[in-house]
């Protein structure tokens, strides 16, 4: 049994060993920028749910709970420890001042928003809580936009787990044709949304002109 493998055993073994709180505990990890995959941690607590041994909405909360703990854990890091922190240990975790600029001008610019498509994209969500907690971004909508778009992220993935039963596995191979789809999805809807901010906002600088007859 190759490294990788006897990982995703030790993960599936924490789950079955400890419940739904092992899926808690995974997720803060994953959530608190650390490689733990939830693309093998849901699917396989909506398998136990297929299963009968566990509930699928627990398994989507349960997981929700652990993105919200270990996002709340990393924006604290990010909030105390601030730029120093990037600076000397961001490059373990892929994040430098650039992206630090960057993600600060997002918030600047798309606000609320922001927060909750992150939580939506893989990879990008694992690591968002620091640069916001970096950012001083309001802590209890922070925590409200991130545990609404988590629930939606573990309960789709939890999902899928559920409906391919013993099957679940096969999702390893398709997780990145899955993770494309859920990036245009969010695009989509994001463009959607700047589409409809714009238009209100020239309707209301140049509101239209009733002529009379």
């Amino acid at each position: 049994m190759g490294i990788i493998e006897w990982g995703i055993q030790f993960l599936l073994d924490i789950i079955s060993g400890i419940g739904y709180w092992g899926i808690v505990g995974l997720m803060a990890l994953e959530s608190m920028c650390l490689p733990v995959p939830s693309e093998i941690v849901m699917p396989f607590g909506g398998w136990l749910a297929y299963d009968g041994r566990f509930d699928l909405t627990l398994v989507a909360l349960a997981g929700t709970l652990g993105c919200v703990i270990g996002s709340v854990l990393a924006y604290f890091i990010g909030y105390y420890g601030g730029r120093p922190l990037i600076c000397k240990y961001g490059r373990y975790i892929h994040i430098n001042e650039d992206a630090l600029a960057t993600t600060e001008r997002w918030f600047e610019k798309h606000g609320a928003l922001a927060i909750f498509v992150t939580r939506l994209l893989p990879v990008v969500r694992t690591f968002v809580s620091l640069p916001t907690g970096i950012a001083k971004y309001n802590f209890w909508r922070f925590v409200t936009l991130s545990a609404i778009g988590s629930f939606i992220w573990c309960y789709i993935l939890a999902y899928i787990g559920y409906v391919l039963g013993p099957q679940w596995r096969s999702i390893e191979g398709s997780y990145t044709s899955i993770a494309i789809i859920v990036v245009l999805a969010v695009v989509g809807i994001f463009g959607y949304y700047l589409y409809r901010r714009r238009r209100n906002r020239r309707l209301k600088e140049n509101p239209p002109v009733c002529h009379e007859e």
